[in-house]
């Protein structure tokens, strides 16, 4: 991949607890719809990162019950922390998704201008 294409500019936040301008001005610059997409995928990332949290924290649980180590509940619990994933992500997760719609924006700004 010829990285020239693609010059990694900085998008780090602003240490001060004010209005973030560069994503404000960003923001201008991109349609409502990447806007939507760009906050879809940030949080559909933060819910794949959970989801493999989740599953490391249960991988080692060797008991009887729903946590348990047979067949069946090892298919369940992959389906049950995914979900687990997908809901606290929906619900503000850790933050991570904010970090990325940002960068998502600024790059597609950066790219439209």
């Amino acid at each position: 991949m010829n990285t020239s294409l693609y010059p990694i500019k900085s998008v780090a936040r602003p240490v001060s607890s004010g209005p973030d301008l560069a994503l404000t001005d960003a923001l201008k610059k991109v349609s409502p719809q990447a806007q939507q997409k760009a906050k879809t995928q940030a949080q559909d990332f933060e819910a794949m990162f959970l989801n493999t949290m989740f599953s490391q924290m249960t991988s080692g649980i060797k008991a009887d019950g729903p946590f348990g180590n047979t067949t069946g509940t090892g298919v369940w619990r992959s389906m049950l922390t995914d979900q687990y994933a997908k809901n606290f992500a929906a619900a503000g997760g850790v933050g991570i998704s904010k970090d990325v719609y940002r960068t998502l924006i600024l790059q597609q700004a950066n790219r439209n201008s």
